[in-house]
């Protein structure tokens, strides 16, 4: 009876904070299928209800008064930064990792700790430095830039994640392979990664919608209107003069479509990745 009582209870907790997420998301959606006249004065009032897929369209298009940003342009060049910016630190990571994981060498804990310490950095204590350095490179408003960026701050987590998910493999497995003649490199692609799915579909559905969310990066680095990505296009989307939120609503909706078609798509290994990644130290 004490543990039934005590698993009601985790549960009620658990729908209660379950539905306290959802809320805001059911705020968004309603606006984002209302006209915005209905949903003015609060997304709850159901005085009138009319359900359309104008908002989308609009949002779409850029059909919107005072701004001219279309959102599928925005999605285009988002998806021109994120493909790279995700698969190029998989896949160094993951070359890292492996070292750190199964070979010695004199630096090897200095540069560890140093992967280590480089994830404490924030964003907003380096962008001032990062901005004058791809000034000077001749980097800003250019999606390399912005994608090598991504690329340096999604290393040291990703090759923290793999190289203890590596750690936990098998190390019998590789030592037969290199007795039948395999080279390490062969052993790592043939061997290693076909067994570390799990880990690999994990930290490419976290850096696809890490990079796909990010504002602040983007807003530094791309100034120029027409390289706008997702996220920059969101804001100005609404309109100038006079803001809509249903448009505004619409767009943030169509925008988080693609990042969730990731994670259900990788879901049958995401859990296992985490799991796995995380118990090694």
């Amino acid at each position: 009876m004490r543990v039934k009582k005590f698993t009601i209870i985790v549960h009620a907790i658990a729908w209660a904070v379950a539905l306290i997420w959802i809320i805001p998301f059911l705020g968004v959606f309603m606006a984002s299928i209302r006209p915005y006249a209905e949903v003015q004065f609060g997304w709850w009032n159901f005085q009138s209800f009319h359900p359309t897929p104008e908002n989308f369209y609009d949002a779409w298009v850029g059909k919107t008064a005072g701004s001219s940003a279309a959102l599928n342009t925005g999605l285009v060049h988002s998806l021109i930064v994120t493909v790279p910016a995700t698969f190029i630190p998989v896949f160094v990571a993951a070359l890292a990792a492996y070292s750190f994981a199964r070979f010695s060498f004199r630096t090897k804990d200095l540069l560890f700790l140093t992967l280590v310490l480089l994830q404490t950095i924030p964003q907003q204590m380096v962008i001032l430095p990062i901005y004058n350095l791809m000034n000077s490179l001749g980097l800003l408003n250019s999606y390399v830039g912005l994608i090598l960026l991504h690329t340096a701050f999604g290393l040291p987590w990703q090759i923290l994640f793999l190289r203890n998910f590596f750690s936990t493999l098998p190390i019998e497995v590789e030592e037969a392979a290199r007795v039948d003649g395999a080279s390490y490199f062969k052993i790592f692609y043939k061997i290693v990664l076909p067994m570390s799915l799990p880990a690999l579909a994990s930290i490419l559905s976290l850096q696809f919608v890490w990079v796909w969310n990010d504002f602040f990066f983007a807003l530094t680095l791309i100034q120029n209107p027409n390289m706008r990505l997702a996220t920059q296009t969101i804001p100005v989307i609404k309109g100038r003069y006079e803001p809509n939120w249903s448009i505004l609503s619409a767009a943030s909706i169509i925008a988080m479509i693609v990042p969730v078609a990731i994670y259900v798509a990788l879901q049958r290994y995401y859990v296992r990745g985490i799991t796995a990644g995380a118990v090694k130290g």
